[in-house]
Parts: structure tokens; sequence; C-alpha cells
């Protein structure tokens, strides 16, 4: 059976390849170990192999970890964000990946103001217009970035995108493609404090395609860490 050590290996090597098949330099793209559901011990085993970038779904999942691992890691909210939890993060995480509403990018600001700290986000996007799934349309985020792009406290990176689970990692390739597109768009909008440079998309089934697109961070739980068990 593969350690968390050999898998962390095996999806560097992935992301590795997939940089030189698109002519990529290997160190654009950030591998964000999706710690959910996975006790402090295996993230602790992930460090031990190097791993300093983690992925949470859940505040109060994080704040419980943060409070038992307090070596300097890199801190990534990923998961869909209730307004009354992002008092949490500031200070906590490096980045939030799940910003796709003005009530939620108000609270950001407002919070971060407090502390007087600025917070990196991700505009997330529904690419393949999923019902299912959290994010903007993408016909609606070059006015989101505007209209959000005078506050002082947040800084848009770039964006995000989850892709339909699917058997076939190949079908998601035109939505990584498009987010590509996307950004390139808005950035030619030359909108006053916005340069987006950050991709996140593809997970442990489809991140190689992803990278191959130009994801600049790749979320890779059950590829590193084993399949999850929700019922705990």
């Amino acid at each position: 059976m593969s350690t968390i050590a050999d898998n962390l290996a095996y999806v560097r090597k992935n992301i590795s390849d997939a940089c030189i098949r698109a002519g990529r330099d290997p160190k654009e793209v950030t591998l964000i170990a999706v710690s959910k559901t996975k006790p402090v011990s295996d993230i602790r085993e992930a460090m031990s192999a190097g791993q300093t970038v983690f992925g949470e779904n859940k505040v109060q999942e994080l704040r419980t970890k943060t409070t038992e691992i307090t070596e300097p890691l890199s801190w990534h909210m990923i998961g869909h964000l209730q307004l009354n939890k992002v008092k949490y993060l500031p200070g906590m995480v490096d980045m939030i990946h799940s910003v796709d509403n003005m009530a939620l990018a108000e609270q950001i600001e407002k919070e971060c103001a407090k502390k007087d700290t600025v917070m990196n986000i991700l505009c997330e996007v529904n690419m393949a217009g999923e019902e299912s799934k959290f994010g903007l349309a993408p016909s609606e985020v070059k006015d989101f970035v505007k209209s959000i792009s005078g506050f002082n406290h947040i800084k848009v990176k770039g964006l995000m995108t989850v892709a339909p689970a699917t058997d076939d990692p190949e079908s998601n390739r035109v939505y990584f493609k498009d987010m590509k597109k996307l950004m390139v768009d808005i950035n030619n909008e030359k909108i006053d404090n916005i340069k987006l440079s950050e991709l996140s998309m593809g997970m442990t089934n489809d991140y190689t395609i992803a990278v191959e697109e130009g994801a600049t961070f790749v979320r890779v739980g059950t590829g590193i860490f084993g399949a999850r068990n929700y019922a705990v």
C-alpha cells in the first residue's frame, strides 16, 4: 500500500510531466494538499514529505487543525464560505478560493479592515453551469471583479473553478481552457488594481489536464491522502 509520501511524489511527478508537455516551468504550479476530513497525523506525514500548502473546506475544521499544528504552513480556504465564519480567517489563511458574491466580498473586506490586513482571494466561477455547484457564471465575472476592485483589504489574485465529476477527465479540458481565456479577457480590460495571475483548477481526477491548460494551483486530496470517509 502506498504511503502519503509516495502519493505526493507521484502527484508532483505528474505535475512536472504535465508542465513539460505544455512548455511550462513546474515552479509555476502550487500543489494544494486537500486535507479535509483527514486527521492531523496525515497532515504531519505530508509535512514530513515536504508539503507546506494545505486546503480545507470548513472553517471549524481549519480552526481545530491550526490549533494543533503551529508550524508555519500555507493554509487555503477552498470550500463554500458562510458569512458568519469569515471573521476567523484573517491571519489564519493565505487565500480564500471561493468568493462568488458581493455579500461575501464585503464581509471579507470588513473583517480584514478590522485587523488591518489584506486577504488574497480568487473568484469562484461555475464554468460548466452546474446547478449543484456554487460560483459565478462566466458572463458575470468581469463585472464582479470590477465591483470589488476598489476594496482596500481584498486582493483579487485570479479565478477558481470546480470542474464536473466525470469518468473522462479529458472532457473537462474545455472548461480549463475557457477559464484561462476568461482570465486573459479580464486582464485585457485593464481594470484599476486588478492583475489576475492565479488559476485554481484541477483535482485528483483531472489535475494534469488543468496544468496543461494553465492551472497555477491544483487541489489534490484523494490522490494524496486516499479516499475519504464522510461518515466519521
